[in-house]
């Protein structure tokens, strides 16, 4: 069984702020089956990127990065298009000076 969406973004700020980052819910979606997006923001080196569920063709639950930008204002306008398409979209962000996103499922990179 899986956890709603609310109790599982709260685990994920609970984790982030456990490694001394600083977490917040940007936009709240649907609580019981909305999908996320997360977004890290590395204060040292100003990147960010964003990460989206995603599932491959195995049936994992995987993330993985939707846009290759590392600039903050254009994961944001892309959240934002995101947001339109999608109402029970939640949007995480992540501040760590080490650029961690404290995911535990796998996470593809580019």
């Amino acid at each position: 069984m899986l956890l709603s969406t609310d109790l599982w973004v709260s685990a994920l700020i609970r984790r982030a702020e456990l490694g001394g980052a600083f977490a917040m819910v940007a936009r709240k979606g649907d609580p019981q089956a909305g999908a996320v997006l997360v977004k890290t923001y590395n204060p040292l080196t100003r990147e960010a990127r964003l990460y989206s569920e995603a599932t491959r063709g195995d049936g994992e639950r995987v993330w993985m990065q939707p846009a290759d930008s590392r600039e903050e204002a254009e994961l944001d306008l892309y959240a934002e298009r995101q947001a339109r398409i999608d109402p029970d979209l939640w949007v995480v962000e992540i501040e760590d000076r080490e650029g961690r996103h404290f995911l535990t499922e796998a996470v593809e990179t580019r």
